[in-house]
């Protein structure tokens, strides 16, 4: 999430990825102010005009919220109120607009006052990222992993395949290509973690750290390239202990363990969200991990305020989607599991 204070009541945002835009819909509360660019149908008083024709202008409007959900993908927010401001005398006060809040658009939130948990949401997804690389002498997978969300690139093939190619591949033209699409991909601060089969990785990371634009690092034992390497790696003891800081280790370090104590008939875990709802009222949460299946299958607002109920205890809360196996694990333990601080009699 990147912002900037304007004032003690007014902070701008811009979300980066799927999990800022989630955080946005937990900070954002109705009678809150919202200001930002938007598109506005105008129509045309001209003679001889068509009644039902307007035009559409850029306009910058503020409004009041009364309304604000998320989509059901998570990667948009809409923001609905009440205009009371605008950058054009067309656009008339206490009419009706919904802001369509995606990844990079920028909007400023004012408030009365800001809470402690929704200044901390502002500043809890700052990590920096991983841009993942599954390279063979065949084919490549790139992602770039941001939080717990996969961005995927489409496979580069090295047309190596097939024995009449053989003589004239050249595969230092492959790897430019690679290179090319971690370029268009990857930030600077990012780390680029090279895997696959064979010795084409230490080729491939040798190669690279020619530019030295990368922080790099290789990866022993994925023997897979292309995609299936990518999720091979996610689902692997390397990514725990490579990328033992990101959001997507600590949340499959939670899963592994509640499938742990649930061999174990043990009660220091949950799966559901009644289940998970009720212990966190106890304050026996110590931190969950959940996917847009319980968003989904709730009542929405009901989930913001118990995730933001648990964050004001202290719970570790970690958000997972589809684009992982991680995601669809816990999608298919109910949409959400959480470990305890001690065992609760069920």
């Amino acid at each position: 999430m990147i912002t900037k204070t304007i004032d003690e009541n007014s902070i701008s945002v811009m979300p980066e990825d799927s999990d800022d835009l989630l955080n946005l819909r937990r900070i954002i509360k109705k009678d809150d102010k919202v200001i930002g660019d938007t598109t506005r149908v105008l129509k045309q008083d001209k003679d001889y005009s068509r009644p039902d024709k307007g035009e559409r202008i850029k306009v910058r409007i503020a409004l009041t919220v009364e309304k604000i959900s998320l989509d059901d993908v998570l990667d948009r927010l809409r923001v609905g109120g009440t205009i009371y401001e605008s950058s054009n005398e067309a656009v008339p006060h206490g009419s009706h607009h919904s802001f369509i809040l995606k990844i990079n658009d920028g909007i400023t939130i004012s408030k009365k006052k800001w809470s402690p948990i929704e200044k901390k949401l502002l500043e809890s997804n700052s990590q920096n990222g991983f841009v993942l690389v599954a390279i063979d002498t065949a084919d490549c997978g790139i992602a770039r992993l941001k939080g717990t969300h996969l961005e995927f690139m489409p496979n580069i093939y090295s047309g190596s395949g097939g024995k009449r190619y053989k003589t004239n591949f050249n595969i230092e033209k492959f790897f430019e290509q690679v290179q090319q699409a971690i370029f268009s991909i990857s930030k600077k601060e990012d780390l680029i973690i090279i895997f696959g089969p064979g010795e084409t990785k230490k080729r491939f990371a040798n190669f690279i750290e020619k530019s030295q634009k990368f922080k790099i690092k290789v990866v022993e034992g994925i023997d897979s390239g292309g995609e299936d390497g990518i999720y091979t790696f996610t689902k692997s003891k390397a990514m725990q202990k490579i990328m033992s800081d990101s959001k997507l280790a600590k949340a499959s370090t939670i899963i592994d363990e509640v499938m742990l104590l649930a061999n174990k008939k043990s009660n220091k875990f949950t799966m559901g969200f009644e289940e998970t709802f009720k212990t966190n009222q106890m304050g026996a949460v110590e931190s969950l991990v959940f996917s847009d299946r319980i968003i989904q299958e709730n009542d929405e607002q009901k989930i913001m305020d118990f995730l933001n109920d648990a964050e004001n205890k202290g719970v570790k809360i970690y958000s997972v989607d589809s684009s992982t196996d991680i995601g669809l694990r816990v999608t298919g333990l109910g949409g959400i599991v959480s470990l305890l601080r001690y065992a609760i009699e069920t």
